[in-house]
């Protein structure tokens, strides 16, 4: 069972560092969201990509309010609560399990 158990921990650990790399991706967004970058730029195609799928459901259903896009916000915080909730219940599952 100890084998399970260094898995799950194991899987804990590469979510938990999914998890933060996107939140610093949403966070890059929301800086670029400030200026005017260029659009044709891989690293912002990159950016705008991987994170459109994200926000725009979000922004589609709250609205802006005073000009400000609340959608990063709110996904950051879903971050925050995987990363307490989930990889918390996933370390002491490998625990239980080792």
């Amino acid at each position: 069972m100890f084998i399970l158990g260094n898995f799950v921990a194991a899987a804990a650990v590469v979510i938990g560092y999914a998890l933060k790399f996107y939140m610093w991706v949403i966070i890059a967004r929301a800086i670029l969201s400030w200026v005017n970058p260029d659009p044709y730029n891989p690293i912002v195609r990159f950016i705008h990509n991987i994170t459109e799928p994200v926000l725009y459901p979000i922004r589609s259903r709250i609205p802006y309010l005073g000009g400000i896009d609340f959608s990063p916000i709110i996904v950051i915080l879903v971050i925050v609560f995987l990363e307490n909730f989930l990889i918390s219940s996933l370390q002491r599952l490998a625990f239980i399990l080792s």
